[in-house]
């Protein structure tokens, strides 16, 4: 029983794992070999003219990439954090009212909101602009930053709490020297979450950012995209290199991640 259930796992495994093994063969696959019938299962003469053609011309969007990524992160932890704790300890009126519309903020199509955006991006001349993208990529992080945090927050012993009240110390200071420490684990599960959506967003970018100089990485593998030819292995190769940042951000902090996920699920 256990040698099939081994068995059934290194098939699924091997299934979900075969798109990036393509990806990798593409990226490494001639020109002329693209069209090969049957096609390459191995890259037998590999070549890394997809490679050299990545790196020359993406690292400027791979830096705007990581910059927005940084940006998305900050922004989301300065309003999730004190909103997360204000819903867990201050408990204001209309809390509940507040944790549904939270819920509901995250069901709203990404594209809707980018027509929002769009709209709203025009008047305020924040069109083709990073930051207009960093506010954007925001609010998809910050309703389920806010809800985790909450979750999390609300877990923390209420001793602890009193404790510090105790010793004179108010909102802020609890807040900053008793939650913020010990909220780590959600700190980095909200912080990689926030990094990976906005390292991968291509709606917003595509409505919001498609005629300026500086642009993600998410829109320069689309450029590589033509009316008559496509470069499929500067394509993959471009999607492997952006890709190995975030595989290395999930390998680094899986164990955070599985604390985090699951922070304030079980109350003592």
């Amino acid at each position: 029983m256990r040698a099939w259930k081994t068995v059934v796992g290194v098939v699924l495994v091997g299934v979900m794992l075969f798109p990036v093994y393509w990806m990798v063969n593409v990226s490494l696959t001639r020109t002329g070999d693209m069209r090969a019938d049957p096609p390459h299962w191995f890259p037998w003469d590999p070549t890394f003219e997809g490679y050299a053609s990545a790196f020359g011309q993406q690292l400027p969007a791979l830096a705007t990439s990581l910059f927005i990524g940084l940006a998305t992160v900050a922004l989301t932890l300065v309003v999730a954090l004190p909103a997360g704790y204000a819903l867990a300890r201050l408990r204001p009126r209309g809390a509940r009212a507040i944790d549904f519309l939270l819920l509901v903020a995250q069901m709203i199509p990404a594209v809707v909101m980018a027509m929002g955006f769009y709209a709203i991006y025009i008047r305020l001349g924040m069109l083709n602009t990073v930051w207009g993208l960093v506010v954007a990529d925001s609010t998809l992080a910050v309703p389920f930053a806010v809800l985790l945090f909450r979750a999390f927050m609300a877990s923390i012993p209420k001793e602890l709490m009193s404790a510090a009240e105790i010793d004179g110390a108010g909102t802020w200071r609890a807040f900053r020297s008793i939650i913020l420490p010990l909220s780590r684990n959600s700190v980095i599960t909200v912080s990689l979450f926030s990094f990976l959506w906005a390292w991968s967003d291509f709606i917003f970018a595509s409505t919001l950012n498609r005629n300026s100089d500086t642009i993600p990485i998410t829109l320069g593998i689309f450029r590589y995209i033509g009316n008559n030819t496509t470069q499929w292995n500067s394509i993959m190769a471009t999607a492997v290199i952006a890709s190995v940042p975030a595989a290395f951000l999930l390998v680094l902090a899986q164990r955070y991640i599985a604390a985090g996920v699951t922070a304030g699920a079980v109350k003592d």
